[in-house]
């Protein structure tokens, strides 16, 4: 799966009963392209709506501030009551990076959303946990202190002056906190039990807050449970028939799922209770899941750079994910839910109908896309090469060594497949550019403007085929080396291969450069596509006098 910068936005508005003016705000969350929403949850008692969205961050951060900005118009907090504690109209706004993002990324999108609220909707906002400007403000429960009815003597306050936005109460719509976090993921571990005094037990054993227990003076103490940043309670679920550990994973780059369940089915066994399966409650990023499969596959001592397809097959049957309801990534992984349906990608095409497609008379996909496949074939090569050899009989002690090769491999495979696409996308806009209006001068120079940026972009894509793609000649050098012998000819067909991709794509580099104005632009990418070429014959003739060697070397045995 290809790694694209995705985030995710979960925002609380004040307004749990009247599903209409709810709708008003998910309507300009959905009307955003680039944004897809997960999911709208209402509460009545509460009378608070959690909506959840994805997408790209620029895409997520327009669809937020369009959604408060919409609360902001139809939500009157001077008539608000509910059960959960709230201070305005959008009460939190939080940001979560999902993939292909750091927390200090997305941490810069959320206070620009941040500031957009306080200067143009002048409304009080407060960034918290990792957007908080000052750690008295990280803690959301310290900003929302004295919910909206104290709002006003808050804001007269120095020591509480917003972070953007006046200092001024803002009777209809309240005060906003506007923070980044990370990834929440709702969890549960399924026990051969009904008991919910065992299921709690194993809960406390676990939770990172433990329980009370008194010492021997009988004072009581706080015994903390082993795993961080988790919350967990044990529950009976009269519709399954048994007992749950329920968990909050609040921060699964510290306690990742497999490290949950792994160290629950451990405390469980201690207990004397077995656990039969798990439950995912919601959504999770793709890469916990893929983390998941790498850890069980390393426990067998098993080469990891598989398929994300064998990963997650590999993290829901170690984790007992179909236990109580069919594990459908589609539904169940953020990015596969964001991925567009009905679009038919080039990399998901069977061989045949990719072959039939690059024949037929339509001019993509080309060239380009042809070497980057290409490229993809010929790493695939290598990484086969070592997951054959960390499973070769009398290499056991080795199987680490070659894993780190395959995963290496694998992740320029997968890179070398985004761009397949990325290279037809490029001819496209190049094309829909020479499709623009031309009839008055300034609609010819906008018309040469577009033109120049898409071949421009045209360059870039194959030039980046070339770097990623030289990225895999070490692996192939290798596996020529020191992996399974019986397998040198295809790490140097995959070295062959490799060197085509290169050359071809440098082709696509220079027709496309020919036709820019930017001579500068256009010396400096030649020169280096000119070099990386050079280096690649350089190594693919290394590589093969090595094939030639071991096959001259077997001969002679």
């Amino acid at each position: 799966m290809i790694d694209k910068k995705i985030i995710e936005c979960v925002p609380n508005f004040s307004e749990g009963r009247d599903m209409s003016v709810i709708k008003l705000i998910t309507d300009v969350i959905e009307s955003m392209d680039g944004v897809k929403l997960l999911d709208v949850d209402p509460g009545k008692d509460t009378n608070r709506t959690v909506v959840t969205f994805v997408g790209n961050p620029e895409a997520v951060s327009e669809a937020a501030f369009r959604a408060v900005k919409k609360a902001s118009e139809i939500i009157d907090m001077s008539k608000h009551h509910g059960a959960h504690p709230r201070m305005g109209a959008t009460d939190v706004c939080p940001f979560i990076p999902v993939s292909g993002i750091t927390m200090e990324e997305t941490a810069k999108y959320a206070r620009m959303v941040a500031e957009r609220i306080g200067n143009e909707l002048k409304i009080p906002v407060y960034c918290y946990e990792n957007a908080a400007f000052e750690d008295k403000r990280r803690n959301l429960a310290s900003c929302r202190a004295g919910e909206y009815e104290g709002l006003k003597k808050k804001l007269e306050d120095p020591a509480w002056k917003p972070d953007f936005g006046p200092a001024v109460f803002n009777k209809f719509s309240g005060a906003t906190a506007v923070g980044a976090r990370d990834f929440l993921v709702a969890f549960n571990v399924n026990l051969n039990t009904t008991s919910i005094r065992r299921a709690n037990a194993i809960a406390f054993d676990v939770r990172e807050k433990g329980r009370k227990v008194k010492n021997e003076e009988g004072k009581e103490i706080s015994v903390p449970g082993t795993l961080k940043s988790v919350k967990a309670i044990g529950w009976y679920i009269e519709e399954y028939g048994i007992a749950q550990i329920s968990m909050n994973l609040t921060n699964i780059s510290i306690t990742p799922v497999h490290i949950a369940f792994d160290e629950v089915c451990r405390k469980a066994d201690a207990r004397g209770v077995r656990v039969t399966g798990s439950e995912l409650v919601g959504l999770i990023p793709l890469k916990a899941i893929l983390d998941a499969g790498i850890y069980f596959l390393e426990k067998q001592q098993r080469s990891a750079g598989v398929s994300d397809s064998e990963l997650i097959k590999i993290a829901v049957k170690s984790m007992g994910m179909n236990d109580i309801h069919p594990f459908i990534p589609e539904e169940k992984i953020i990015e596969y839910v964001m991925a567009e349906k009905g679009k038919r990608k080039l990399v998901d095409m069977s061989l045949r109908y990719f072959m039939d497609e690059t024949a037929s008379e339509s001019p993509a996909p080309g060239g380009g896309s042809i070497s980057a496949y290409l490229g993809a074939l010929g790493v695939a090569l290598g990484t086969m090469v070592a997951n054959l050899s960390s499973h070769k009989k009398g290499w056991d002690e080795r199987w680490k060594e070659f894993s780190v090769w395959a995963v290496r491999g694998k992740e320029i495979q997968n890179r070398l497949l985004e761009l397949v696409d990325e290279d037809t996308e490029a001819f496209n806009r190049i094309m829909d550019a020479f499709g623009l209006p031309k009839k008055t001068e300034e609609e010819k120079q906008l018309r040469k403007k577009a033109v120049q940026d898409a071949t421009k972009d045209a360059i870039m894509i194959p030039l980046k085929v070339m770097e990623t793609a030289s990225s895999g000649f070490p692996l192939i050098r290798e596996m020529v080396e020191k992996g399974n012998p019986n397998s040198v000819t295809d790490a140097g067909v995959g070295a062959l291969a490799i060197r085509s991709c290169v050359r071809g794509a440098f082709l696509n580099v220079k027709i496309n450069a020919a036709s820019l104005d930017d001579r500068k632009f256009t010396k400096d990418i030649i020169n280096k596509g000119s070099a990386i070429e050079e280096n690649a014959i350089l190594e693919e003739e290394a590589i093969l006098k090595m094939v030639e060697a071991e096959i001259a070397r077997q001969s002679r045995n």
